[in-house]
């Protein structure tokens, strides 16, 4: 475990940089700022080590904006219809920041707040928290946040969520990583194999909220029960900018199994990724929105598809979707999810 400062937010608090190392050489570095994943170094084949996550060099560059760079987003990840919601018979309007939409709890949500830190005993993990004041962002509720994160020596980065509140809340937390196996800015990720464990998906509307139906992927475009090339079907996607931006269904024996969600392996290096979780569903966006304006590490430039998310999480607008698995925490309950990213070559 080594720690040190990454810099000042412009009112003046100190983010704190902390890097992880395994028996394998695998480094995490996670920063204080919206307990963010800066840097994941993950061998090849030939035990070369690149960085395989979307990001930059300096606090600075993150606090100017970005599309959501490694960062533990919520308090509800993902889109909610018109930012509108009911629970318990009161209404409550969010901030509209997607189009007619609310996305990743707002412009002001948790991923752009300093967390207070602490090192786990056992030097493996970092404990990120952060209290989220009643109606910040226009949600209800006192919400007090822990996430940590872990780097085995089985070369697997484990996040574990945890919350409660003091009212009724909606809450929906996942990490927003941009991966590339071939490393941050080496190309599209549109030869990468894709495999979801997945059989539906949650169609969406044109402004990218679900319809409300759960639809079969076999025979269709969203099918990656079998691994594919992600950009294999890229010409039947509608729309603009094209590529995938949908939730899957995780086939699970039982609600809140850890299980398989998604594999990915790049050819060239031979490095695979597996992601398992406890969450229903999987975010696959294959940074459509990306354009090269924005300059990473290194000033290298990110172009549209050079990078894949896969955002564990609750089903978007669940809020509004009765029958979707519940996002809703009370105070007489725990918030707890855990994903993990294991990583192996072949």
């Amino acid at each position: 475990m080594e720690k040190k400062t990454f810099g000042k937010t412009a009112d003046g608090q100190t983010v704190d940089l902390f890097t992880l190392t395994n028996s394998d050489g695998l480094v995490a570095r996670i920063t204080s700022y919206g307990a963010l994943l800066t840097e994941l170094q993950v061998p090849d084949r030939n035990g070369s080590l690149t960085d395989i996550v979307l990001g930059f060099d300096n606090l600075e560059d993150y606090l100017k904006g970005h599309p959501h760079f490694g960062c533990t987003t919520g308090r509800f990840a993902n889109r909610i219809a018109g930012g509108k919601f009911s629970l318990d018979g009161k209404s409550y309007s969010l901030a509209i920041n997607n189009g007619p939409n609310h996305l990743h709890g707002g412009p002001q949500g948790i991923d752009k707040r300093v967390w207070k830190t602490s090192a786990e005993s056992n030097g493996e993990s970092v404990v990120f928290e952060y209290h989220s004041p009643d109606g910040e962002e226009g949600y209800p509720g006192n919400l007090d946040l822990r996430v940590t994160y872990t780097l085995t020596d089985e070369n697997e980065l484990k996040i574990d969520y945890r919350a409660v509140t003091d009212q009724a809340t909606p809450i929906n937390l996942t990490n927003h990583s941009y991966f590339n196996l071939a490393g941050a800015g080496e190309g599209t990720i549109l030869d990468h194999e894709l495999l979801l464990n997945a059989r539906f998906f949650t169609p969406v509307d044109e402004t990218s909220i679900p319809t409300g139906a759960i639809l079969p992927v076999p025979g269709t475009f969203m099918d990656f029960t079998r691994s594919k090339k992600v950009g294999a079907d890229f010409e039947q996607i509608e729309g603009d900018p094209g590529g995938y931006d949908h939730n899957f269904v995780i086939a699970k024996d039982f609600p809140g199994q850890l299980a398989l969600a998604a594999r990915v392996h790049e050819p060239r290096s031979g490095r695979t990724m597996e992601i398992l979780t406890t969450e229903p569903g999987v975010q696959l966006y294959t940074a459509n929105y990306l354009d090269g304006r924005f300059k990473g590490k290194g000033g290298r430039a990110y172009p549209k598809n050079s990078a894949l998310c896969l955002e564990c999480q609750h089903f978007p607008d669940s809020v509004n979707q009765p029958h979707f698995p519940s996002v809703i925490l009370r105070p007489d309950h725990e918030y707890r999810q855990t994903t993990i990213h294991r990583f192996s070559t072949h």
